[in-house]
């Protein structure tokens, strides 16, 4: 990147340094044949930024992306069909948990989760074709208090 006034403020790919941050209470990322985490940003890679994250999602697994957890901070958690020719569909199955109250997602989706609520478990059942998922929270890291 060059060294211009608002070089500061722009991000291209995720550094070495990025792959070894990671906070309290996340899982390891999802496996690399399932996903690949192409952009991430907060206050520790920009200061003054808020968390925001964007991945594409190749393979499902039943096992749980992320466990029930809550924030000091509203977020913004998103899924994309990658069919141009058909973009509601979702073309996958997404399971997503509110407190205690399940929803599949089979189109794409964008989910509003205010500061506090309990949210999570996210399963990634099935993908047919690539999903983009992209999350942002006002938060200045991706902090999270897990509840059981």
């Amino acid at each position: 990147m060059d060294n211009t006034k608002y070089s500061k403020y722009i991000v291209q790919g995720i550094t070495p340094e990025m792959k070894r941050m990671s906070y309290p209470g996340k899982p390891q990322d999802i496996p690399p044949e399932n996903a690949k985490r192409i952009a991430w940003m907060d206050d520790h890679i920009v200061p003054g930024a808020f968390y925001t994250e964007a991945v594409w999602i190749w393979k499902g697994d039943e096992g749980s992306v992320e466990r029930p957890h809550t924030h000091e901070f509203d977020e913004v958690i998103t899924f994309f069909g990658s069919d141009f020719n058909n973009p509601d569909e979702l073309n996958g199955e997404i399971e997503f948990w509110f407190d205690d109250e399940q929803h599949i997602f089979t189109k794409s989706v964008m989910l509003f989760i205010p500061k506090g609520l309990k949210h999570c478990p996210l399963i990634i059942r099935r993908v047919d074709r690539p999903i983009f998922h992209y999350t942002a929270g006002t938060g200045k890291s991706h902090t999270q208090e897990i509840k059981g």
